[in-house]
């Protein structure tokens, strides 16, 4: 029979924090937090400041919902973006993406989600309401639904769809250049690019 050796609590706590993060077990929050301590102390206090000051000062562009230090992030203030275009996204990660394509220059509203009734994320847990406000400012001509092509991707497409387009809004959605079931993070820029152009 053997027994595991007891851990001092603040390497439990790590290890815990650690297995918070998606797709960490408890096996690789353990393997991350012993190269952390044992050969990467400087990287490990670097990280700690880095998570602290990021939580601490980052909030939600009133305009957008995505990340930044400011009421406005610095794209939705930018005089150059086309304001009558507003690509819908996912999460952050999937704005970068559509970034990285340089094929896009409107505007952007970050759901920081998708509906999955399963897991209790519904339309009230994602400010859809938030949402029609910012697309319906009277500036706005297009929407462009950018969110994954998985089946909870497509779920909140087509719910967003109905609900703008009651607002008399033209609503789009990205061509299948993107393949099903993937999320824009993994897809190149080239076929992001595409399927922006191909959007129907």
């Amino acid at each position: 029979m053997t027994t595991s050796l007891p851990e001092p609590e603040p390497l439990h706590a790590l290890v815990a924090a650690l297995k918070r993060l998606p797709g960490i077990g408890e096996r690789s929050a353990r393997r991350i937090a012993y190269q952390l301590l044992q050969n990467d102390r400087d990287g490990a206090m670097q990280l700690s400041q880095a998570l602290a000051e990021a939580a601490t000062n980052l909030r939600h562009c009133q305009r957008c919902n995505g990340f930044t230090q400011h009421d406005i992030c610095e794209t939705c203030s930018n005089p150059r973006r086309d304001g009558t275009l507003l690509c819908i996204v996912e999460t952050p990660a999937d704005q970068n993406m559509i970034e990285a394509s340089h094929g896009y220059r409107g505007l952007y509203y970050v759901l920081m989600g998708r509906l999955a009734p399963l897991e209790g994320v519904g339309p009230v847990q994602l400010q859809f309401d938030q949402l029609v406000r910012r697309a319906c400012d009277g500036e706005v001509r297009e929407v462009i639904l950018a969110t994954n092509f998985t089946a909870e991707g497509e779920t909140t497409a087509h719910y967003l769809t109905e609900a703008l387009e009651t607002q008399g809004l033209k609503v789009t959605r990205l061509a299948r250049g993107v393949p099903a079931g993937s999320e824009l993070e993994y897809v190149d820029a080239s076929t992001i690019a595409w399927a922006l152009m191909e959007r129907r």
